[in-house]
């Protein structure tokens, strides 16, 4: 059959089956790795395969891992990185020296603390504006006219919701373009390109990969032929921001379930989001499947299949009672990251104390252990 006749498959087919991949040589039901680092001509000094040159820009488990991807996002290209951050790197290495850039306010600070350098060093003016504000993000981007601007929906760890497409609507006529860090939500939950963004980022070392042993970014477009994108590509290759082999292939492999991990973890967040709103010793609850959460609304229209494992919660007492609670938990662990299958917490003023985090806030990212246990746990670390 024709592929413009094949009926569109939905994400768990796609995924399950790393969108076609397999091992063709063998027979192989997953794809082989290929750990070669350079690739041999033939006695007129042309490639063997035209693809395959050396490892800094053509491999073929990255290339198995971005047309995954691709698929999930619905995207006409994906690069892979070797991190998130340096996923970002490449974005804001096109901005001109000179120009100006838009940045959600209060987002992972890793990446704030990153473009706030960058940005100084390079000339660029940077405005940071609370993207979930529409009218403040609108306003913004009329005054300043800036080259992109960049957002982060659901936000971690404030949780907060921006509408992907009211905002690629004012950045476009104000003549910018609009990438989306949707790592909170995996491809599985949102498609910012969908909506209007020209780039999607994420982190992949967090949901997509799901197994805390991968670090790994991802860059997707909704136009290959864009001029970013092409510089981003030429960028990657000549500065080497590549993914080892192996990486990518655990990506893959990830990948295959993302679908299923995304599905539960959405189920057991929200569980613990419905439980926590009711504790006595909890002061606030931030997660958009609530319907309390003032982005609920918008995250309803612009996700789909859940709200994801990453939620906020802050622990009346402040930061003695906070840690007091990390200190007691024996399900979740206390480490820094998100979107593995096991449960983790972090106490977020500890490791950015002069952002605004209240003292009492805990970051989750919820697992896909039995959500009786993890209910349990929380309940005897707070105390009944």
């Amino acid at each position: 059959m024709p592929d413009a006749l094949k009926p569109r498959l939905k994400p768990s087919t796609i995924a399950a089956h790393a969108a076609g991949a397999k091992d063709d040589e063998t027979g192989g039901v997953v794809p082989a790795v290929h750990m070669a680092t350079t690739f041999e001509r033939g006695p007129d000094y042309s490639p063997l395969n035209a693809q395959n040159i050396y490892l800094r820009s053509h491999n073929e488990n990255v290339r198995v891992a971005e047309r995954l991807l691709s698929k999930l996002e619905n995207a006409e290209d994906t690069l892979l990185f070797p991190s998130g951050m340096a996923a970002v790197a490449a974005v804001f290495r096109t901005v001109p020296n000179g120009a100006s850039v838009l940045v959600q306010r209060q987002i992972y600070w890793g990446t704030t603390e990153w473009i706030r350098t960058f940005c100084a060093r390079r000339g660029i003016t940077l405005h940071e504006v609370e993207a979930s504000d529409h009218a403040a993000f609108s306003e913004a981007c009329a005054a300043h006219k800036p080259f992109l601007a960049w957002i982060e929906t659901p936000s971690n760890p404030w949780l907060r919701i921006t509408d992907i497409a009211a905002s690629a609507k004012v950045a476009h006529d104000a003549g910018a373009l609009l990438v989306v860090d949707s790592t909170a939500a995996s491809p599985v939950l949102s498609n910012p390109l969908a909506h209007g963004a020209d780039i999607v980022m994420h982190s992949a070392t967090k949901g997509i990969n799901g197994h805390s042993d991968v670090l790994a970014g991802s860059l997707s477009t909704a136009t290959k032929a864009a001029a970013i994108w092409q510089e981003i590509m030429v960028d990657r290759n000549t500065a080497g921001a590549v993914l080892g082999p192996m990486e990518a292939w655990l990506l893959t492999r990830g990948m295959r379930t993302l679908p299923l991990r995304m599905r539960e973890m959405s189920t057991n967040a929200m569980a613990l989001a419905t439980y926590l709103s009711d504790h006595p010793k909890v002061e606030t609850v931030m997660y958009p499947g609530l319907e309390t959460h003032p982005g609920h609304a918008i995250a309803a229209r612009q996700m789909q299949g859940g709200y994801g494992g990453l939620m906020s919660f802050v622990v009346k007492g402040g930061a003695a009672e906070a840690l007091r609670v990390t200190g007691r938990l024996q399900l979740f662990l206390r480490a820094t990251s998100l979107g593995g299958v096991e449960s983790l917490v972090e106490h977020r003023h500890t490791i950015e104390p002069h952002t605004g985090i209240p003292e009492g806030l805990l970051r989750l990212s919820v697992g896909i252990e039995d959500v009786d246990d993890l209910r349990d746990d929380l309940g005897q670390a707070l105390g009944q």
